[in-house]
């Protein structure tokens, strides 16, 4: 995941994005961190079982910090057996292993699968709301709201095709380990019904590079649907792609037009890799320390979108104070690195101290400070 955070769909090289019949969409270059093109990505929306992807943030974060464990088993409450939508079938007579609780809210969205894991990591399902509020808030979700774990119809219970963006993006990047879920085409827990083992999101059986994430559906929200995929490339290796497409008329018109979007940005665009993590950009000379020079990168792979054919257009520029005094930290931020394709600007990146540079002692000192004074 890179830090180029930008926005190019008002680029007047942009490629036109396709017709998306939904309310709300949107397209990011997950590797470039990039929104690619987008409609009312702002606009208040119900998230149905997309709501979910916040709820499974909060049960990774548990097994992270070993509040639970994978192996573990959870009761069910009467509450969670009776949650009404897409169920798992579990009932109070079971305890059920965490795992198999993430599965049954992931692959079948179980709302009782969903409830059982709220109620244990949570305590309630009051108290499990309040933490996926918080975690909202903290993953900068401005225009997020949640009123339950499960994604039912309730007032005040919105988000936007933005932060549903940013909120998958961050699930991905933040819980590496635990995305593989999100790929399963088919899960169903022993003893429940067999008609109810499939993966909702339909790309995941069309398109072999589809491996996530999570689909929603209420009268309310119409058909909704968060797709991830990975595709190989020349010269950037994987590169991710991610569409987020709400109220679509139907389960087929969600899929259908997820898959547009991820063929668009693959075709229209290409990814442009200008600097591997902890390259050096540039290595200004420094005054008045124990080393003459700084070297100035990024943590990241420093990796663009650019319309398909235009790579050869991308112009770097680092802005800087001038001039650098020691001492130096390392990860200090000192510069930025502009990234621009032709006049247009696409990315802004913080370029940081590669290595830390202490400052020298009194005689050094004197010398660089007599010097920069002749300058």
């Amino acid at each position: 995941m890179s830090l180029c955070v930008a926005t190019i769909a008002g680029a007047q090289q942009a490629p036109q994005p396709p017709d998306v019949a939904a309310k709300a969409w949107l397209l990011m270059d997950v590797t470039a961190g990039q929104v690619l093109a987008s409609k009312d990505i702002d606009a208040p929306v119900e998230p149905a079982s997309l709501t979910k992807l916040m709820s499974a943030y909060l049960v990774f974060d548990a097994l992270r910090t070993k509040k639970i464990t994978l192996e573990q088993t959870l009761p069910v409450s009467v509450h969670a057996w009776k949650m009404p939508g897409s169920r798992m079938f579990i009932d109070p007579k079971m305890q059920v292993p965490v795992e198999d609780l993430i599965k049954g809210m992931i692959v079948q969205s179980g709302n009782d699968a969903t409830m059982a894991l709220a109620e244990g990591v949570g305590g309630t399902e009051e108290r499990f709301v309040q933490l996926m509020n918080e975690q909202a808030k903290a993953l900068g979700l401005k225009n997020t709201s949640y009123r339950n774990p499960d994604g039912l119809t309730e007032a005040g219970h919105t988000t936007t095709a933005r932060d549903l963006a940013t909120l998958a993006t961050r699930l991905m990047h933040d819980f590496p380990e635990y995305v593989h879920y999100y790929s399963m085409k088919k899960y169903r827990y022993p003893g429940t019904p067999a008609s109810n083992d499939t993966n909702r999101n339909t790309l995941l059986f069309r398109d072999p590079t589809v491996d996530g994430l999570k689909t929603g559906h209420t009268e309310a929200a119409g058909y909704c649907l968060v797709a991830t995929a990975q595709r190989d490339f020349p010269n950037v290796g994987k590169r991710r792609l991610l569409s987020v497409v709400l109220g679509a008329s139907s389960e087929s018109a969600r899929a259908n037009e997820s898959q547009k979007l991820l063929n668009w940005g693959y075709t229209a665009f290409e990814d442009v890799k200008l600097f591997d993590a902890n390259q050096p950009v540039v290595t200004p000379r420094v005054w008045k320390g124990k080393a003459s020079e700084l070297k100035l990168g990024s943590t990241q792979p420093v990796v663009v979108a650019v319309p398909s054919g235009s790579a050869s257009q991308v112009k770097t520029e680092v802005a800087r104070p001038e001039p650098l005094v020691a001492p130096f930290k390392k990860g200090q931020a000192v510069a930025t690195l502009k990234i621009k394709v032709g006049e247009q600007q696409l990315a802004e990146v913080p370029l940081v101290a590669l290595d830390g540079v202490e400052e020298a002692g009194f005689f050094g000192r004197a010398w660089d400070a007599m010097r920069l004074w002749i300058k």
